[in-house]
């Protein structure tokens, strides 16, 4: 008597996070790619709130980009992905800048996993500028099958932690969750120098 077994492919939700300048947006398009050489389609997403690269386009800080979906905290995702799936069957969708999701997003990011089966991969990052939890990183800690986290080095060479807001007079430590900005706004600290305020000075290519 001859046993058949099947491989029943178990889609998960992941969550990958770090502080700013961890590569979170090269792995996500590193991600991508490997599925696309393999020919299964993928779904990207990323904030509308994050504009400095353009719209619907993921760009990695070592050049890498591909053209993405925007979304704001009122879309419905589920309901976006289902229309994709029934142009293209896809395998995977892929979340930048996953801390700016609302809670209800986060959940419908499960019901991807759960009821369509297809791997849902976030990345983002995980606190603010005040040490605070964002909302989609913060359901995003709780719900997700699979936590990776990216490592980053604080200028002193300790594992960076923590994302300072600096301006002219040093570190700020009040103000908007979401002020857009990049290496002249913000630096990747340890707890220690987080706390310190120790902005580390940044050193610009000769011209």
């Amino acid at each position: 008597m001859f046993v058949q077994w099947y491989i029943i492919k178990m889609a998960k939700l992941y969550f990958h996070y770090s502080t700013m300048n961890a590569g979170k947006s090269t792995a996500l398009l590193q991600a991508s790619h490997g599925y696309r050489e393999r020919g299964l389609e993928t779904m990207v997403f990323t904030s509308s709130k994050d504009n400095r690269y353009g719209e619907s386009e993921v760009v990695s800080r070592v050049g890498l980009r591909t053209s993405a979906h925007t979304y704001t905290e009122s879309d419905d995702i589920l309901m976006m992905v289902q229309d994709m799936n029934k142009k293209n069957e896809l395998s995977c969708v892929l979340i930048d800048e996953a801390q700016f999701l609302s809670k209800d997003q986060v959940e419908q990011l499960g019901k991807i996993v759960d009821e369509m089966n297809i791997t849902v991969m976030a990345f983002g990052i995980r606190t603010d500028f005040q040490g605070e939890l964002f909302e989609g990183s913060k359901y995003l800690l709780a719900w997700a099958d699979r936590l990776k986290e990216l490592r980053a080095v604080c200028h002193c060479g300790s594992k960076a932690t923590m994302n300072l807001r600096f301006g002219k007079d040093g570190a700020i430590r009040s103000g908007e969750q979401v002020e857009i900005g990049g290496n002249e706004s913000y630096q990747s600290l340890c707890r220690k120098c987080f706390w310190s305020g120790t902005v580390a000075i940044v050193k610009l290519p000769f011209i």
